[in-house]
């Protein structure tokens, strides 16, 4: 009777330990594999990259729209800021005048960085953009409009588009795009790039 009864118990014994070693063999095919966890962070930071640009071409194309009045009158061409808000589809103006009074452009440029960076680092907007005029180039009267732009995706960049006024339009020409250092949401690349590394996960 003793012998059946330990027969019994290690036979038990030995499809428990069986079992578990399935169940740990079948957990171990299903945990990802380190290649597999890094593509599935590079297809959500590549999606989240994708919105990051349609958000910034929403919003630029929208401050320039508000924007233009300003290269079609005969005053000095001051800056201008705008943001998009959190929800991705609402756009503010920023106004410093109040602030600002009689403050030069470049004066009123470091005011709205300033203003933008204050909001961004409190994570109370998606981007920011600035837009002022200046020369395409040393010595030329040939003007461009600068759209100098960040998102919080990581996405930071100057557009220079060099323009011209004739009967009463404005009319564009080929725009250049440039990185710029981050200013607003991060203190550098590898900031955002963390940052954003972080949120896809």
């Amino acid at each position: 009777m003793r012998t059946c009864r330990s027969s019994l118990m290690s036979a038990l014994g030995l499809a428990l330990a069986l079992t578990a070693g399935t169940v740990v063999a079948e957990e171990a095919a299903k945990a990802p594999s380190k290649e597999v966890v890094e593509q599935a962070v590079k297809k959500e930071l590549s999606k989240w990259a994708v919105v990051g640009q349609q958000q910034m071409i929403y919003l630029t194309e929208h401050a320039i729209d508000q924007y233009e009045p300003e290269l079609l009158d005969d005053q000095p061409d001051l800056p201008a800021a705008w943001m998009l808000m959190k929800d991705g589809k609402t756009i503010k103006r920023i106004n410093i005048d109040d602030q600002a009074g009689e403050a030069p452009a470049t004066v009123r440029l470091l005011m709205y960085r300033a203003a933008l960076k204050s909001i961004a680092r409190q994570r109370e907007i998606s981007a920011g953009a600035i837009l002022y005029t200046g020369k395409v180039k040393e010595g030329s009267d040939e003007r461009a409009l600068v759209v100098e732009y960040e998102h919080r995706l990581g996405i930071s960049a100057n557009k220079v588009i060099p323009f011209e006024v004739k009967g009463g339009k404005v009319l564009y020409g080929e725009p250049v795009t440039e990185d710029k250092p981050f200013q607003l949401f991060y203190d550098s690349k590898e900031d955002a790039a963390a940052q954003n590394a972080k949120n896809a996960k």
